[in-house]
């Protein structure tokens, strides 16, 4: 199977005006909302813990601009983004976060839970790689039901080293399932960078299955929009799982303790951070539709959706703790 390299987008899916500021309005969405998650847990008022995904926006924003309303995606335990680029509703995260009877799991499930079933988001995971089959599974269904909808599993590289994704992209290529895998690839699983614990390249292990890989720059987010396209569409079209393998990278440590990172040099981050996913998007902007005017009013229409969200959010009601146990077990 040939190994397709997307690095740039392709002039027949060069985005229109509306759709590069919904990218850009997505990107800073996603931004905004996991820098005020650190700003609450610092002020201690966030429950449990939450690993933010600052950096790597643009995978999960190209990604899900290429999907239906109804297709569906599953997460990891780093899954703010993914749940905002699927639609999700910020004051809903925010409630969640806060542990109030109004968030998405009833104020029971924490940052690494959310499930949002009417946007077709299947929930985080807080187990390393536990999406994979979930994922394969809702794929299987939108086939065997004929429904046309694809699913979309985002993991990390760490992930990619549990032996449930050969097992599940095996079953996928031989039932042609309309499955996407999406890995992003930041380099570290929590503390431990790739090189370390990884043999070989993560997109030969799909190559060898007879998955078709595309290769593409996660830090471009209409590279990923292009690569994620096309392998959305083959996979809804019958032509079996299709595998992204996004290079990325995550500015900030593994999770909210994890402030020093000595496991990586400040240098490392430093050339990581002049390719920030908002700042290329913001660029494009600038020099294809001289939008920098656009770009403020932009910032500032979300800064204030993120202060209204946490509004919101803090206003709700804690859980009545006679709901504790419930949605535990089946009824």
């Amino acid at each position: 199977m040939a190994t397709t390299n997307v690095t740039a987008v392709t002039e027949d899916l060069d985005p229109s005006v509306d759709e590069l500021r919904s990218l850009y309005r997505q990107l800073v969405l996603i931004r905004e909302f996991e820098q005020a998650a650190l700003d609450l847990y610092a002020r201690a008022q966030i429950f449990g813990i939450a690993h933010v995904s600052i950096g790597q926006e643009a995978v999960p924003v190209g990604v899900c601009s290429a999907l239906g309303a109804d297709d569906y995606i599953t997460s990891t335990h780093r899954g703010h983004g993914h749940c905002l680029a699927k639609g999700a509703d910020p004051g809903r995260m925010f409630a969640e976060l806060f542990g109030r009877a109004a968030g998405y799991c009833g104020g029971k499930g924490g940052s690494m839970h959310i499930a949002d079933p009417s946007t077709g988001n299947l929930g985080a995971n807080a187990i390393v790689g536990g999406s994979l089959g979930i994922a394969t599974g809702a794929a299987l269904g939108a086939k065997l039901s004929g429904s046309g909808l694809v699913a979309v599993c985002f993991f990390g590289d760490g992930a990619a080293n549990q032996g449930i994704l050969l097992e599940v992209m095996n079953m996928a290529a031989i039932w042609s399932l309309p499955c996407v895998y999406v890995c992003e690839d930041n380099q570290y699983g929590e503390y431990t960078p790739k090189q370390a614990v990884t043999a070989g390249d993560l997109g030969d292990r799909a190559e060898a299955l007879g998955v078709e890989v595309r290769r593409v720059d996660g830090m471009d987010v209409l590279a990923v929009r292009a690569a994620a396209r096309g392998a959305v569409a083959k996979a809804r079209a019958g032509e079996g799982p299709q595998f992204l393998l996004c290079e990325t990278y995550r500015f900030l440590g593994h999770g909210m303790s994890d402030r020093d990172r000595r496991y990586r040099t400040r240098q490392e981050e430093a050339e990581w951070r002049a390719r920030d996913p908002i700042a290329g998007a913001a660029e494009v902007l600038r020099s294809r539709h001289a939008m920098a005017v656009d770009e403020a009013a932009i910032r500032a229409e979300v800064a204030d959706e993120i202060r209204q969200a946490i509004e919101s959010a803090r206003a709700e009601a804690f859980p009545d703790p006679e709901a504790v146990s419930r949605n535990v077990y089946a009824d």
